[in-house]
């Protein structure tokens, strides 16, 4: 039968794809620099922060925070990692790195929560977003940094941008859980009472949907982290450099430690992310 003769019988899904790049590219490649623009700006303003600041205030910043939301131990953690990755002569790119992440987080956040209020409150929102969730995360980080480096060319702001969309969907879905674990009863009383659908939302079920909301900032932040060194293939900086120029010149040790400074990095973010979530 013809139908199972797939030799003759193939798609030509690669080329259409290869197309529809190439004309998104040839007329609206001007519309996607826009896009840069915020992510730009904020970028450049969180890495004069943190490279402008001498390396004993950020330590302290970061070490008020880990004694604030996560205690002794995770302080002394936070203060002996900055000033390991520093004598390991990666300071500069743990800075960019710490920009890169948060402005990650910001934009992430910013479309997230949103998104994941409005899934949480419609099952028709959350039916047709569920699919591009679906395919955020389960496709490979390398297959859409080819149309992102077309689009957005290389560099730091189209790593961030790569990482914005494989770091967005943990906050969309804890958001949206959250906001649907909020008990009816509750937002019945709420009803009942006289309230608008805004107040029960802003009174009732954003801030009994809190701990999953930050549960999701924690997921997407260590999402944005695991894609440092991804991004540093299409030219962001950070700590993904000496692990990209490690494996290019199979110098082991460069790429060790600046897989070790991520690992830190990572936990020190986590331990104050979550204890924040848990006094929030």
């Amino acid at each position: 039968m013809r139908i199972f003769n797939f030799d003759e019988q193939l798609i030509p899904l690669d080329q259409w794809v290869q197309h529809g790049v190439d004309w998104l590219v040839l007329n609206y490649r001007h519309i996607f620099q826009l896009l840069k623009v915020p992510i730009e700006f904020s970028l450049n303003g969180l890495e004069w922060f943190f490279n402008t600041l001498p390396p004993v205030v950020i330590i302290l910043l970061f070490a008020a925070a880990a004694w604030r939301f996560a205690g002794k131990r995770i302080t002394v953690f936070t203060v002996l990692t900055f000033l390991l990755v520093g004598y390991l002569g990666l300071w500069d790119e743990t800075m960019t790195t710490l920009a890169m992440v948060i402005s990650s987080v910001f934009f992430c956040a910013l479309v997230g929560i949103p998104l994941g209020i409005m899934s949480g409150r419609s099952d028709r929102f959350e039916m047709y977003l569920r699919p591009c969730l679906d395919a955020m995360q389960t496709t490979p980080a390398f297959v859409y940094l080819v149309p992102v480096v077309m689009l957005f060319s290389i560099g730091t702001v189209s790593g961030i941008l790569a990482t914005i969309v494989f770091s967005l969907p943990p906050i969309i879905r804890l958001t949206s859980l959250g906001i649907r674990q909020v008990h009816p009863e509750l937002i019945e009383a709420a009803l009942a009472f006289g309230a608008t659908s805004g107040q029960v939302l802003r009174k009732v079920q954003v801030p009994l949907a809190l701990p999953s909301i930050m549960a999701g900032l924690n997921q997407t932040l260590m999402m944005a982290l695991s894609m440092v060194v991804i991004a540093a293939l299409i030219g962001a900086g950070g700590l993904g450099n000496p692990v990209v120029q490690g494996l290019n010149t199979l110098e082991i040790g460069l790429a060790t430690i600046g897989g070790l400074s991520i690992v830190l990095l990572a936990m020190v973010l986590d331990r104050i992310t979550q204890g924040f979530a848990k006094k929030s």
